[in-house]
């Protein structure tokens, strides 16, 4: 008899926490690490939402509640959808979990078989990826090319579909590329699929990002599209658009009551219920006109950012950037850095199992973190499928700009530090906590 269950290693993780632990050994050993790893804003959470929460904590509003989300927060979301989808929302279609993960791995529970097959972008969020193993499906990643400002052609969907098919993943804006689509590109997505999955097929159209848009640009969901309402799972919640995270409120909107009534069962066997204080905070953030100057002011933040630390990072050797739509993300190519660096070179002489933890673009992540104190994530961490060969970063721009610019001089050292780089590889100090 062994301990652990089957399924139990199958399951992956989020690299965006997984490297805090080489953080606080860095930091211990050399003082503070510029963190560029976490989509988390540095805003606080505005102030009219605190104050409800307080407000409901007052009224001792702490006990159980609906599993399915309080009425009260499930209606504003709807007359949201409603207002800025242009579809008629049902309350009883939604559902509030706590955060935007649960939905994720919950609908590959709720929707997969054994075999069947879920289609994903990739890069992209990686609990994504993540669950589809654990469940027993068969991952399917959608890759994204940066030829195309990481967009896809309806054409490469096509070519995933099949029979198998179950699940489809679509994210606009996107993590970690910033991508966003215009509502020609979702008609075309759309006919894809209206002619080749059967009704059964669901597509889970994560738009946890969909207040972060750029250069006057605005959010599109494929529930839009006509035929598309009745398959499409809207998940969002407001760990980004409110900079509150901790809050963990997030919510989809599905096909048809049953399906809700299938995830409300879920909730009140994982979860019970989602904290009634911060649910009345979230009725608040959606209802009060005092939201769209507090989410105004971060969004137009973000695009200052993106602008100022997008030149100054295509302006490092080695190092290119498209231009991201939308999010608060940087995806950089930094294919010369890892072949200057003598990555590629010395990942390929690794053995096939140091190989499967690493990639060039992961050693550098390391060491740029260990020798040059700055945290960002690689191009695996954005889904490890059929990735080799593609040598990106992510860096978050969800800090101030002082602390941003000296993360891209870091960044600009650590790609031409030869001597330090040698010493990395030699020495190997994050092999420690593996």
């Amino acid at each position: 008899m062994k301990l652990y269950s089957d399924r139990t290693f199958s399951i992956d993780t989020e690299n965006a926490f997984k490297i805090g632990p080489h953080i606080d050994v860095v930091e211990n050993l050399s003082g503070n690490v510029v963190k560029l790893n976490l989509g988390e804003p540095d805003f606080p959470v505005p102030t009219h939402i605190k104050d409800e929460i307080k407000r409901q904590l007052d009224l001792d509003n702490t006990h159980y509640c609906d599993p399915q989300g309080l009425l009260t927060l499930r209606e504003a979301i709807s007359n949201q959808i409603s207002e800025t989808r242009g579809i008629a929302v049902d309350p009883e279609r939604v559902v509030v979990f706590p955060g935007g993960k649960p939905s994720i791995g919950l609908s590959q529970q709720v929707y997969c078989n054994p075999g069947d097959e879920v289609i994903y972008p990739s890069p992209g969020f990686p609990i994504y990826e993540s669950f589809v193993r654990y469940v027993g499906a068969v991952p399917i990643p959608l890759h994204l090319n940066e030829n195309s400002n990481f967009a896809f052609t309806p054409e490469a969907l096509a070519k995933l579909i099949n029979p198998k098919t179950k699940l489809i993943y679509l994210n606009f804006p996107s993590n970690p590329t910033g991508g966003v689509v215009s509502h020609k590109q979702l008609e075309d997505i759309a006919e894809v699929i209206l002619e080749r999955c059967s009704e059964e097929v669901r597509v889970y159209s994560d738009e946890i990002y969909e207040n972060i848009v750029f250069d006057d640009q605005n959010h599109t969901s494929i529930a839009s599209v006509s035929g598309m309402e009745s398959r499409t799972i809207i998940a969002s919640g407001f760990s980004k658009t409110y900079a509150w995270t901790g809050g963990r409120i997030g919510y989809a909107l599905f096909p048809s009551r049953e399906e809700a009534s299938i995830f409300k069962n879920l909730n009140i066997n994982y979860f019970s219920c989602v904290t009634p204080y911060n649910q009345e905070g979230a009725r608040v953030a959606l209802e009060s006109h005092l939201s769209e100057k507090c989410i105004g002011n971060m969004v137009e933040t973000f695009q200052v950012r993106r602008d100022a630390i997008l030149k100054k990072l295509n302006s490092i050797s080695g190092i290119s950037c498209t231009k991201p739509g939308g999010a608060f993300y940087l995806f950089a190519n930094i294919s010369s850095v890892c072949n200057k660096l003598g990555l590629v070179d010395y990942y390929a002489n690794l053995s096939s199992t140091d190989r499967a933890q690493t990639s060039p673009a992961g050693l550098f992540q390391m060491f740029a973190l260990y020798y040059h104190n700055i945290a960002v994530l690689d191009r695996q961490s954005f889904g490890k499928i059929g990735s080799e060969g593609q040598h990106y970063i992510r860096l978050s721009i969800a800090s101030d700009l002082t602390v941003l610019e000296d993360g891209i001089n870091k960044l600009s050292d650590a790609g031409q530090d030869h001597s330090g780089i040698a010493k990395f590889l030699d020495s190997r100090p994050d092999l420690e906590l593996s």
